[in-house]
């Protein structure tokens, strides 16, 4: 099933699908399950998980009264639902609106009515999870540990560490974090396929050879993670990889690839699961030192609504258990990189695991 986007740019109120232009026509809506974006608050805050980053734009009203809208919208929805309708949201952008339509597909085919409120921003899905206004969600250990919980002070922790601590610490928000899967959707750093031959598998093997061919390499960095003070003047020092100021250029995650694909620059910062690495052929050099936070995808649910419906971690547990990088990489690349619809790539996914029976 399609799902529509109610957008907004430059005032103008209007309907987007992921994987379809304007040209092409839409085939008729499966149900009335419609979500809405932020709308679009990818203007104001970054759409990816726990890499938050307000643009370099003046704060303004309109955006205020958007974010408000939103939150008045999930409040009617919350008053609307009947007792067995299950809502659930997610984030933004492809990886979110896939693992969100798994939910969504097991759900139902368990006989739950649900309520699909895809492509609101990091912070409301997680304001409007605690005000009980949908019932899950997917989200970050790396997310709720530095952004949420502020925990970032506690240092660095492994993956079970992080879910450890975040699944406490979360109980008295009345928030249960389910079965944690092996998506990490961390940062990364990654070069072309056959640049990695001379420069290496590893961070360390990065400086390595900037040590050695000083001033060769030229880096693609995103602007608010450069200018962070946690963030890559703290990891090239940690790697001890010391660069001139005209080999780092800083820019959006996105249009890194295009600059590496286009020779402009050497090493691209990225997201570990993202579709486009495999668009682009690069190759993910391994955090050795592991300076980066572990962002493991989980499903976050409402202790209210496990009361309820106690048989939901045990639907939802199959996601957790075969998701990993790899996988999510595919999934991600069949959207962004092949223009199918998030919904369809879950659905073919869950079939081709033997997760959903046959449509009738």
């Amino acid at each position: 099933m399609l799902r529509p986007e109610l957008t907004c740019r430059s005032g103008k109120i209007g309907f987007r699908v992921p994987g379809y232009s304007a040209r092409e026509p839409l085939p008729e809506w499966r149900n009335q399950a419609m979500p809405y974006s932020s709308p679009d608050l990818e203007s104001v805050m970054c759409p990816y998980p726990g890499k938050w980053k307000f643009y370099r734009q003046s704060k303004s009203v309109f955006h205020i009264l958007r974010i408000f809208i939103v939150f008045v919208l999930l409040i009617s929805i919350s008053c609307m639902r009947s007792p067995n309708t299950i809502v659930i949201g997610s984030k933004p952008f492809t990886e979110s609106y896939i693992m969100s339509s798994m939910a969504s597909l097991l759900l139902q085919q368990e006989g739950y009515s649900v309520l699909e409120r895809f492509g609101v921003g990091s912070m409301i899905a997680r304001q409007a999870l605690l005000a009980h206004q949908i019932d899950l969600y997917p989200e970050y250990t790396g997310t709720a540990y530095t952004l949420y919980l502020d925990r970032s002070s506690e240092g660095i922790l492994s993956g079970e560490e992080l879910y450890n601590r975040v699944r406490d610490l979360d109980q008295e928000n009345q928030v249960a974090w389910l079965d944690r899967s092996r998506v990490n959707n961390t940062y990364a750093m990654a070069v072309r396929k056959e640049d990695q031959k001379k420069i290496g598998t590893t961070l360390s093997d990065l400086a390595r050879y900037n040590r050695n061919h000083p001033g060769e390499l030229v880096f693609g960095i995103d602007h608010e993670f450069y200018e962070r003070p946690d963030g890559f003047k703290t990891m090239a020092e940690a790697y001890g990889l010391k660069l001139n100021p005209d080999q780092v250029r800083t820019m959006e995650i996105g249009l890194s690839f295009e600059s590496i694909s286009r020779n402009q620059i050497d090493v691209a910062m990225i997201y570990s699961t993202d579709g486009k690495l495999r668009k682009y052929d690069l190759a993910v050099l391994k955090d050795d030192r592991n300076f980066f936070p572990v962002y493991n995808a989980c499903f976050n649910v409402h202790l209210k609504t496990l009361s309820k419906h106690p048989d939901i971690p045990g639907i939802l547990a199959p996601v957790a258990r075969l998701l990993d990088n790899e996988s999510m990489q595919e999934l991600n690349f069949r959207v962004d990189g092949e223009s199918r619809p998030a919904f369809l790539v879950a659905k073919n996914y869950l079939r081709k695991q033997g997760l959903l029976k046959p449509d009738p």
